[in-house]
Formats: C-alpha cells, structure tokens, sequence
C-alpha cells in the first residue's frame, strides 16, 4: 500500500447532484432537486485535498447546472495545485456551449468527459456528433483511441487537452455500482452477486496503492470521503472537517480496507470471524456484492471506530 498519500493519483469529485436531468438510472439521486453544496464547504474540501493529485475529475450530478460554483473550484483548484494541475470536467454534454467551453479551457481544465452515451440520458448521445465537432474547433484532441475502458491505459501525450465520451452498460456500469438510489428504485441494477464491480475501475481496488492493474482513485460524493464510486454504507470521512491524508492513513490500518483495497469484499469480514464462505451467500442471497458491503457496514463494523458492531459463533 502507499505509504504517502500527500500525493494521489485520482480523485473524483461528485460537488453537486443538482442536474437538468433526472435519469432513471441515477445511483446519487441528482435531478432538478439533487442535493447541493455551499461554497464555503467547497473551499473546505479543497483545503483539506491531498497536496498532490495527478488527476481531479469533477462530476455531479451535472457540474454545468452549477457553474458558478464550478468556476469558483476550477480557480481555486488552480491556485492551489497551479496551471498544469490535471483537471476534467465529467459531463452529460446537455448544457455544454462554445462560450462555456471558451471559459473552462481559460480555467485551465485539461479535458472534458461527456457520460451519457447510453438509452438513460435524455438524448442519449444524440448531441455527440455535434459535441464532437465543438471540441474538435477548439483544438481539443479525440482520446477515445487510446483508452481501453476499465483498463489501465498507457500515458497520452501530456500536452494535449482531450476529450471522451462513454454511457452506462450492463457489464462496466449497471452492475454493483448502480444498486442504489434512483437506480435501485426502479430495478435496473445487476442482479448478479459474482460481478465484482469492487475489483474494476471505480471500485475500491487499489484506492489505499500496491496494484498496478487499475488505477488509483477515491471518491468524493459531496463531501463524502469514500474508497470507491458508489461509497460505503457510511464514509470514511467528512472532507470538509478531515484532511483525506489523513482519513487514509487512518482505514489503511484496518484489515476490513485492506480487504476492499485488494478488490475482495467477500473476504472483507475475515479478521472479524465472518467466513467468505458466509459473505458469499449473503451475496448470493442479496443478489449484488455492494448490497453486501452495504449489509457488512450496517450490521457489523463501525466504520468511524474501526471496530466491530457484532461478531457471531454463526460465521
């Protein structure tokens, strides 16, 4: 595992869950009535990150429905990691205009992401082709070719300001990461308890270091400090009171992370006396292995105390 994380390689950062759409298919609820943020809590965040990130993804929720407050992260993001700092704007493209990415690019930001190529979306990647051409008359570079999705990818030429685009799958998305909030109420997540959505990109794999196969990466929903994209149960920290250093030395001690960082979760109740064994069929019975680790935080370990809630002779 890392052993400083005062320097990080990704961080994404859901700061608002206010939206112009509201998807079917949503795991944080955002829509018109999403969940928000003030400034201030904004600084505090930004205050309390790493004092080196390779890479900042800022999500939502749609971060274009709040631009103002965008604005305001981009130029302290800036002040603070400087003009080369990596940052991408996650978006679904819907309210994206030649005069907003004029002023993105001005902050500094090193690429955009359009997230909605799928049947959820309002028009479901219909706007691409002409998002497309937006992007590529402002010298913005194609990076689609260079990446395999859920894969570690090779480097791409540090200069070029990219942009790419990808929507909600069965297989890469609708499965362990979408079995919760508007997703889970109206039963589009995967019901299979084999696909382990923690072992991939955007799971909990590697987000304490020591794998080279994924990369690595914490989420931030709000400011819900979490070792994956979905989150925990319960977070691992509040990242506007907690530097995320810190919250990471302190989980990085518990053999339950450290489970979750190999991208085992079955395994993540071993040093409490629950057999994979059992795990397994509470996954089986629960249909989906983050409905497990939802079960696994709620029954039996505290995660602001490290500690177990219940252990039973039945494990």
């Amino acid at each position: 595992m890392s052993t400083d994380f005062n320097h990080y390689e990704t961080l994404y950062w859901v700061f608002t869950q206010l939206c112009n759409d509201k998807c079917g298919h949503c795991y944080n609820n955002s829509g018109p009535q999403g969940q928000r943020i003030s400034d201030e809590e904004c600084l505090q965040i930004i205050a309390n990150l790493p004092d080196r990130i390779d890479k900042i993804i800022l999500s939502g929720g749609e971060p274009l429905a709040e631009r103002k407050q965008l604005y305001l992260i981009l130029d302290t993001l800036k002040a603070k990691y400087g003009d080369d700092q990596k940052i991408i704007v996650q978006t679904n493209g819907d309210l994206m205009t030649p005069e907003i990415l004029d002023t993105l690019l001005k902050k500094g930001i090193k690429g955009i992401s359009i997230a909605s190529l799928d049947r959820f979306h309002k028009y479901a990647g219909a706007k691409l082709d002409s998002l497309k051409e937006m992007f590529n008359s402002k010298g913005l570079v194609d990076v689609m070719p260079y990446l395999t999705v859920g894969v570690k990818s090779e480097p791409i030429d540090p200069s070029w300001i990219t942009y790419s685009y990808f929507g909600a799958n069965e297989e890469m998305w609708l499965g362990g990461n979408w079995a919760r909030g508007r997703a889970f109420e109206n039963d589009l997540w995967m019901k299979d308890p084999a696909h382990n959505f923690c072992a991939i990109q955007s799971g909990a794999r590697n987000f304490l270091g020591g794998h080279t196969d994924v990369i690595q990466e914490i989420s931030i929903q709000l400011w819900a400090i979490n070792p994956c994209c979905p989150g925990t149960k319960y977070p691992m920290g509040d990242a506007r009171t907690e530097k995320v250093t810190d919250v990471l030395n302190r989980v990085k001690k518990s053999p339950v992370f450290q489970k979750l960082n190999d991208g085992e979760p079955y395994k993540m109740g071993e040093s409490l006396g629950i057999a994979e064994a059992y795990a397994l069929e509470r996954g089986k019975d629960l249909k989906n292995v983050c409905r497990w680790c939802d079960e696994f935080f709620e029954h039996y370990f505290n995660i602001e105390t490290l500690s177990p809630k219940l252990v039973s002779d039945k494990f």
